[in-house]
């Protein structure tokens, strides 16, 4: 790629004449903060965006990309970090999804036939699947299997991955790279953008780092530099990449803000998915909730914020019984929440940033008159000065949310959640995506919140963001709670590994 050049509506430049190469047969990362270019860069090369300015080669020859179709027929397929899956879909429907058999008979494609294939297809490239499984029952991990393998069924030899593991485990993440690395000694051709910098240094044979829409530093030999090093190249200075410098003041054990009380929860299939959890999460502390990717923690947090009803079970919030409330009603409650998935839950990409930013307050003072009228000038404000404090990157607070970055919006969702001075805030996994910067900040401000006296309950595939910020943790296995650590000091990696697979049970 050679000078490319992007420029959003709004007048927002988000790259400044970038040059990238990619060798046959390597992993090169792709390093940067959020709203650095690097999605920019990676939709250019897949077809999802068109360039201003600039050419792309392919084997020393121009090509034209103009759509993802264009770069499929040339070998190109991109993984996107908010995953393109249709839910309804089983995993062998979207894996042919736009690239149909064609039978002898026709074009009457035979699923059964086309579900052996892909399984043992699947098997062959070391990410196996249950081709038959409905997209939607499954775990952000295997859904994760599913795209790259949609681009393997396709034949594709650049295979482009953003932030492939924000939402998976480090054993998730093992098993990914290991595949990775057997695509690699394949011939094939992989472009990973990512925040995280040891991953980078662990995998990638080649960095290059982008800052502002520029490239900043190409690193061929990644044993040459550290991780505090790489880190000044993506932000422009020093900074502290351990959150376990962050202060923690000491506690006074706080009264229960949650109670959970023998939950029982089913998933959207009707299987019973949580299975008599009772914990507390009191004042003044950071829970965390540990545990693989598929055990429940996704239908416990919707029962917890009033998306999905148990079927069993209790959920206080100051010793108020809220089991029935609505989400509105814990809202009032002084519940905040930072969802998974911040596109399908946590914003409404259409509406502005301002619009965003007061949609859980849009009936209240100050930014409402006369129980009617919006005060534009009064949400102006407060848009405009959530976008400083958060320093949230965006070509406007009326511009169209979808135009942001994901780390960005991850950013506008904690502003709104944050600022609404909550007693208990429900954080699910809020750093995914986030560069080494965005994540200490994020950390900050839930600390900040933790020794102000709110009660967070932290559910986060990063044990690392679990062991560093939590106060008490919980371990979930199949549903139920195996485990409870009081002081972290106690805790063994090894042990509490064997408690997230099953393998020790208390």
């Amino acid at each position: 790629m050679r000078g490319i050049v992007k420029i959003y509506p709004g007048g927002t430049v988000a790259l400044r004449g970038v040059d990238f190469d990619l060798r046959k047969g390597e992993i090169h990362c792709l390093l940067g903060e959020n709203g650095a270019g690097k999605t920019t860069l990676m939709k250019i090369l897949a077809g999802c965006l068109k360039p201003d300015k600039g050419e792309i080669y392919l084997n020393n020859k121009p090509v034209k990309i103009r759509t993802p179709i264009d770069a499929a027929r040339l070998g190109i397929g991109m993984v996107h970090q908010h995953f393109t899956l249709i839910p309804v879909f089983s995993v062998a429907e979207n894996i042919i999804l736009g690239y149909p058999h064609r039978e002898k008979s026709g074009y009457k494609l035979d699923l059964e036939k086309l579900e052996n294939e892909i399984r043992d297809f699947s098997e062959s490239v070391g990410l196996p699947v249950d081709p038959s499984a409905k997209v939607a029952e499954l775990p952000a991990g295997i859904k994760q299997r599913v795209e790259i393998l949609r681009l393997l069924y396709r034949k594709a030899q650049i295979l482009i991955l953003d932030e492939p593991t924000s939402v998976l485990t480090p054993l998730e993440t093992e098993e990914l790279f290991k595949a990775l690395r057997i695509m690699k000694s394949e011939g094939k051709s992989v472009v990973i953008v990512t925040h995280k910098l040891y991953e980078a240094l662990s995998i990638g044979d080649r960095i290059t780092v982008l800052r502002k829409g520029r490239v900043v530093a190409r690193i061929d030999d990644p044993t040459t530099v550290s991780e505090a090093e790489l880190a000044e190249y993506v932000v422009g200075e020093k900074v502290i990449t351990k959150a376990e410098k962050i202060p923690k003041k000491s506690r006074e054990e706080g009264e229960a803000a949650l109670s959970v009380k023998g939950l029982h929860v089913v998933d959207d299939r009707g299987v019973e998915v949580v299975r008599g959890v009772s914990l507390n999460v009191r004042l003044g502390e950071i829970y965390g909730l540990a545990g693989v990717v598929g055990n429940g923690q996704r239908e416990l947090v919707e029962a917890l914020v009033g998306l999905r009803k148990p079927i069993k079970g209790s959920i206080f919030l100051f010793g108020k019984d809220v089991t029935q409330l609505s989400v509105k009603e814990r809202i009032l409650n002084g519940v905040a929440y930072i969802p998974e998935e911040r596109l399908v839950r946590g914003v409404a990409g259409e509406l502005s940033l301002a619009e965003n930013l007061i949609v859980k307050l849009y009936d209240k003072e100050p930014f409402v008159r006369k129980k009617v009228f919006l005060d534009f000038k009064r949400i102006k404000e407060f848009a405009e000065e959530a976008v400083k404090k958060y320093n949230i990157m965006t070509p406007g607070i009326n511009a169209p949310v979808s135009f942001m970055s994901g780390g960005n919006i991850q950013k506008l969702i904690i502003a709104r959640e944050l600022l609404g001075m909550p007693k208990l805030v429900i954080a699910e996994q809020p750093t995914a995506g986030l560069d080494v910067k965005a994540t200490e900040f994020v950390h900050e401000k839930l600390m900040d919140l933790r020794n102000a006296g709110v009660a967070i309950f932290l559910v986060s595939a990063d044990l690392d963001e679990i062991l560093t910020l939590s106060d008490r943790v919980g371990v979930i296995y199949g549903g139920r709670i195996v485990k409870e650590y009081e002081r972290i000091k106690d805790i063994e990696l090894r042990e509490l590994s064997e408690y997230m697979l099953g393998v020790k049970e208390a």
